[in-house]
């Protein structure tokens, strides 16, 4: 991988000699990229990216004893660790009175990275351990659970905790983070209303959990009640109901949503032009086309020194994947946001009522300095999609934006890209059959 000076200000590591400290780095540099602290690949036990926040412990100081009043969004959180028997219990605000915001990603658009954060670390994570199999017969604590998810309004909730809440701040490129936790002792909420639509698939025990996702979704329940829902073991039939993991709910639900629209998507006419759309937030930069012909995907990340998932001082890091009309049998090396970006993709095209090939380019500056979750990617795809394109005549004034709006060179983003590459390199049926070709790139 080749070096290139960054033309903005370094961050310098919360400890020094980090990126070397990580097994494996020197040899793969794209290790944390891949993993992201879910699969541990540097064989650490706890991720060494993630200990350079250790400090964020401001919530512990609003929770010092074991009994809470509060209120929760609702929301509920599955982890991942001891699976198949997992830690399932509420985010729990300390604030009384509508804190919905706190747990719904699609309102965070356009919120500063600090405001987004304070929704979350505000949260106190209860916690209780369950098989993920009683989701298929639920004791009593389960159905509390699954009904909580259902509320469509904050709960007002009042828990004593086995021990005062403690820990810090969770982080995760999947999930949104949260803040301490502590093992539930005693708990007692009470549902006023709940979401007909929701309650409506939870007490169908006999549609799978495809049919259920895609029922909900297409009743416009937001993605992210879905993905929680899906998360508790509350839809599908009843004996394969399972409790699911929050991260891997979200790609789940991300994953069964974007294969379902895209199958709609492949019968459409072809989009007629090239459409780009550009937008900046969170100190990260999108680039995404929108081109003629058959549906292809692809999705790339450039991660510049320093920042989160890349803690080599000097060099910018990319990773991508790549699938066609016939979508992948793999998993995406680069996770949870490969799947959220083509949700939001595939969601555009239909709303187009078009067919095209989609590329989405992302360059992260050095101002993310926290893992905020995969909505991250979803919401902002969506925003930006929800824009105005840019039309461009050809390959090469696509190129020239891509030029123009990185500061990564440009032969780092042809480098990586299976898409352009086929652009570029790759006659079309077309051009057999006479009609006229795409030109070539304009690079100077």
């Amino acid at each position: 991988m080749d070096r290139y000076e960054s033309p903005l200000p370094q961050v310098a590591p919360s400890y020094p000699g980090l990126a070397w400290s990580i097994p494996g780095l020197k040899e793969d540099p794209t290790m944390c990229l891949r993993c992201r602290s879910a699969q541990m690949l540097c064989g650490k036990p706890v991720c060494p990216i993630l200990l350079r926040y250790e400090a964020v412990r401001s919530t512990l100081t609003r929770i010092a004893d074991r009994d809470f009043e509060g209120t929760t969004p609702p929301g509920v959180f599955v982890g991942r660790f001891g699976y198949p028997s997992v830690s399932i219990g509420p985010l729990l605000s300390p604030a009384h009175g509508d804190t919905m915001l706190y747990d719904t990603p699609e309102e965070w658009v356009g919120r500063p990275v600090g405001e987004v954060v304070g929704f979350r670390a505000g949260l106190v994570r209860g916690t209780t351990r369950l098989r993920v199999t009683e989701a298929a017969q639920p004791s009593r604590t389960l159905e509390e659970f699954q009904l909580l998810t259902m509320a469509s309004e904050s709960v007002e909730s009042s828990v004593t905790f086995r021990r005062p809440p403690r820990g810090t701040i969770a982080l995760s490129d999947t999930t949104p983070p949260f803040g301490p936790s502590a093992p539930i002792d005693r708990a007692r909420w009470e549902v006023r209303r709940v979401d007909p639509r929701l309650d409506r698939m939870t007490s169908d025990v006999h549609a799978g959990a495809r049919v259920a996702v895609g029922e909900l979704y297409r009743a416009g329940v937001r993605v992210s009640r879905i993905q929680r829902a899906f998360s508790v073991g509350a839809l599908g039939q009843r004996r394969r109901r399972r409790l699911v993991p929050t991260r891997w709910s979200i790609t789940a639900v991300d994953d069964l949503l974007s294969k379902a629209n895209l199958e709609r998507v492949r019968d459409l006419p072809e989009l007629n032009e090239i459409q780009v759309y550009r937008l900046t937030a969170l100190d990260n930069r999108w680039i995404i086309a929108l081109w003629p012909g058959a549906f292809r995907y692809e999705s790339i990340e450039a991660w510049y020194p320093a920042t989160l998932w890349n803690p080599n001082p000097r060099e910018i890091l990319m990773l991508g994947d790549f699938e066609g009309d016939r979508g992948r049998m793999t998993y995406a090396e680069m996770g949870g946001c490969y799947y959220a970006a083509r949700l939001a993709a595939s969601e555009a095209l239909l709303r187009m009522g078009r067919r095209a090939g989609v590329l989405v380019l992302r360059e992260v500056h050095p101002g993310e300095i926290l893992p905020l979750g995969v909505w991250n990617v979803r919401e902002h795809v969506r925003a930006a999609l929800a824009q105005r394109p840019e039309v461009c005549a050809d390959l090469g004034e696509f190129l020239t934006l891509v030029r123009t709006g990185f500061e990564i060179p440009l032969a780092r983003w042809l480098g990586a890209s299976e898409f352009l590459h086929r652009l570029r390199h790759q006659r079309t049926l077309d051009a057999y059959l006479g009609a006229p070709e795409l030109p070539g790139p304009r690079t100077g």
